[in-house]
């Protein structure tokens, strides 16, 4: 049975500084925060993780959702998903966080999962979780056995030749179409990270998903205020209703006047190596008449690069039925 030391911090800078003592913050770090645990502890179990120390950080005082100044919402990273799912204020501003959070995992699970932790959620990918087979997210170096093996739920989107899982959160898909800044308080300081710099697509390091460095610690993320006469929507496609990933997922955040788009960002989740921002469907969108024809233009434009893999080519068409329903449905008039 593994075996690890223990804290309980009650201040950000005690945290930071026993995450600062491991030598990455990524795969096999020797220091791992845990709020929820519903990642961390199943790759414990599988024997994925294997850290030295885990560092519970559910003292902190991090789960507050407020009004950030000057407008938008500053979510504490120790929000449970439930939490924010329900908050008025993301279901009148932001419903698109609101519909993918809902859209995800179970109500026990959402009633534990943090914002930071969905952050930092790691792939689904088989071959990550089953250690008899190679992964280079996993063990850099051994090879990815997705690319020849079972690989129907993975991505199309980012991929290289040394790694092709999907990023599987709902949460980040909503995030990345708001375009969110993420907080992080760290050895040398707080930044702030736009959600789109703080994923690395895999190239030839996938086991390096994110920008963290050793002793960062996610502390809050900050919506800006919700763009004038904008709607916003999130369609999940999925094998089944509930309790699954997505096949393909949109997060769309669309304003309209006089018939024409002036305001649109295109997120997709189930398709991509991380959360997927389409400026190729943006471009396409902006300053033209919301009509299907347009919509089906879009898809088309943000699905060009795509690159499937022996069991998802389904993907493709999917994906680009998903942003037409998606863009239809939050374009009509309510």
């Amino acid at each position: 049975m593994q075996t690890f030391l223990y804290s309980r911090p009650t201040s950000l800078d005690q945290a930071v500084m026993a995450g600062a003592k491991s030598k990455t913050a990524q795969q096999y770090a020797d220091v791992r925060f845990i709020a929820g645990g519903t990642t961390l502890v199943d790759l414990m179990k599988l024997d994925v993780e294997r850290p030295n120390q885990l560092v519970d950080i559910n003292a902190l005082p991090l789960a507050q959702i407020d009004t950030a100044p000057g407008g938008g919402l500053v979510i504490g990273a120790m929000a449970r998903n439930a939490a924010v799912a329900h908050h008025p204020a993301v279901q009148r501003d932001y419903p698109v966080l609101s519909q993918a959070l809902l859209s995800g995992a179970s109500p026990q699970l959402r009633n534990m999962a943090t914002t930071g932790g969905n952050l930092l959620q790691r792939t689904r990918c088989v071959y990550l979780r089953d250690t008899a087979h190679a992964c280079n997210k996993r063990t850099p170096g051994t090879g990815c056995s997705a690319i020849g093996g079972h690989n129907r739920m993975l991505a199309i989107l980012g991929t290289s030749k040394d790694c092709i899982a999907s990023n599987p959160s709902d949460q980040n898909v909503a995030l990345t179409a708001l375009e969110a800044t993420i907080q992080v308080q760290g050895a040398k300081g707080r930044r702030s990270i736009r959600i789109e710099e703080f994923y690395l697509k895999p190239g030839a390091t996938p086991n390096r998903e994110n920008v963290l460095e050793p002793g960062d610690l996610i502390v809050s993320v900050t919506l800006p205020p919700p763009a004038p006469g904008a709607r916003s929507y999130y369609l999940k496609l999925r094998d089944r209703a509930a309790y699954e990933f997505a096949l393909a997922s949109a997060g769309v955040v669309v304003g309209v006047s006089g018939g024409r788009i002036h305001h649109v960002r295109v997120a997709l989740g189930g398709l991509g190596t991380v959360p997927w921002r389409s400026h190729e469907a943006e471009h396409v969108l902006q300053s033209q008449t919301a009509s299907p024809a347009v919509f089906r233009r879009a898809a088309e434009a943000a699905l060009k690069d795509a690159q499937p893999a022996s069991e998802n080519g389904f993907k493709v068409e999917l994906a680009k039925r998903c942003i037409v329903r998606a863009l239809t449905t939050s374009t009509q008039a309510g």
